[in-house]
């Protein structure tokens, strides 16, 4: 994320203040986190979704890389709960 820019969707603006997540916890996770699912078909630009922990808190942060610029838009952000993810927040329940 050096050189990259982040680029802030409106929904994830809308999320980040619902959730009390700011810029700089996803600047952490973004230069701490660890990819855990990419989805190189998605449109307008590939994207994938990123693990990072704020303390004991897990947050999931969806990206997509401009690839022209290398900036990152933030599509959106959230906790992940153990409804929906495995202990861990790494894989997807199956329901």
């Amino acid at each position: 994320m050096n050189q990259s820019q982040l680029v802030f969707r409106l929904h994830a603006i809308q999320r980040m203040v619902e959730r009390g997540i700011t810029k700089a916890d996803i600047r952490q996770v973004l230069e701490t986190g660890e990819v855990i699912e990419s989805y190189p078909d998605d449109k307008p630009y590939p994207s994938r979704l990123i693990l990072g922990w704020m303390a004991s808190r897990p947050l999931h942060v969806v990206v997509a890389e401009f690839v022209g610029t290398k900036d990152l838009i933030v599509v959106t952000v959230y906790e992940p709960d153990l409804v929906r993810w495995q202990p861990g927040f790494k894989q997807r329940r199956r329901v």
